[in-house]
């Protein structure tokens, strides 16, 4: 094993030493990284393009999308490069570049799934006052708010982390840069400053989750009280997504930060690395997209042929201008 210092970066162990296996992992990574891409893209270009969908909800399903595209640009096309050049290396900026930006989107996609189940009580429990509630004003301001949460989060993490003395060989048991991993390099006793910023970002994430939880325990009580069965459905195709990703994100990341470390790298860390890190963003659009009748038929209208003879004019008469 190299001998590597501070100065010269890292090694990231990820899935396997076997050349074959690094390519399998590779293209396995490259599918999921393109379907992720090609789906969040399709999703912000359709509420771009569809007036219809200028609404709270989809405003804030387009900033979803558009951070799980930078959350997922993070790790994985490095990890891809490493697999495919056979190359375990990764510099000391780079790393503390995909720390920072790691923990940033990561606090601020929880931070915006809290937003998306607040929009969704306002809409359900709440309708005469909604758009009073939901005005222009008050999403772009919770777009801001989630957008710099994040980046302090990821200032915070970054600053503490990198200010940690490292003993030993400097190898990461992960495809990535990942905290937990690295704070089993720090020297001991040398990482109470990390403890206390992750103590603050798990306390920040936790009332997330119980607001997520408030939400959608009244949200759920209203539901249960409409007459028409067709009414609950539809309400029901809107807020179970969001649920089901709310809970798989926080519970993956959550087990993986929250549990005690181990002593010796184990296919588990991977796996729940996996499951956080690049699901979550391949998913989403599926998700959101195929239960999603106002989705499905504006992404028709988008990829119909009147559609794109319509943009065609469109740009054309903007280019004569």
């Amino acid at each position: 094993m190299v001998n590597l210092t501070l100065q010269n970066g890292f090694l990231l162990m990820g899935f396997s030493n076997d050349r074959k296996f690094q390519i399998f992992y590779a293209l396995l990574f490259l599918v999921a990284y393109l379907l992720a891409v090609t789906g969040n893209l399709l999703i912000i270009t359709i509420i771009t393009l569809d007036h219809h969908l200028h609404s709270p909800m989809y405003y804030f399903l387009k900033h979803l999308s558009l951070l799980d595209l930078c959350f997922i640009s993070v790790t994985v096309p490095q990890s891809i490069a490493n697999s495919l050049l056979g190359n375990d290396y990764i510099s000391l900026s780079q790393c503390i570049l995909q720390v920072f930006f790691f923990i940033a989107l990561a606090s601020s996609e929880v931070a915006i799934l809290t937003v998306m189940s607040y929009d969704r009580y306002a809409a359900i429990c709440r309708p005469l006052q909604y758009e009073t509630i939901m005005n222009p004003r008050a999403c772009s301001h919770s777009v801001i708010a989630v957008w710099s949460a994040g980046g302090l989060s990821g200032l915070m993490h970054t600053a503490i982390n990198f200010s940690i003395p490292l003993c030993g060989e400097r190898v990461i048991h992960q495809f990535f840069c990942d905290i937990p991993q690295m704070l089993k390099l720090a020297c001991s006793y040398e990482f109470s400053r990390e403890i206390a910023v992750a103590a603050f970002t798990t306390s920040s994430a936790f009332i997330c989750l119980i607001s997520i939880m408030l939400s959608y325990i009244r949200i759920f009580s209203t539901v249960l009280r409409i007459p028409s069965a067709e009414g609950r459905t539809k309400v029901f195709s809107t807020c179970l997504p969001h649920l089901f990703v709310v809970t798989f994100f926080l519970s993956a990341a959550g087990f993986e930060f929250l549990r005690p470390p181990s002593g010796s790298p184990s296919a588990m860390d991977l796996m729940f690395s996996i499951f956080y890190t690049v699901i979550p963003p391949t998913l989403n659009p599926v998700i959101y997209s195929l239960r999603n009748e106002a989705m499905k038929a504006a992404l028709r209208k988008v990829l119909s042929k009147e559609e794109f003879a319509h943009r065609k004019m469109h740009l054309k008469a903007m280019f004569k201008l």
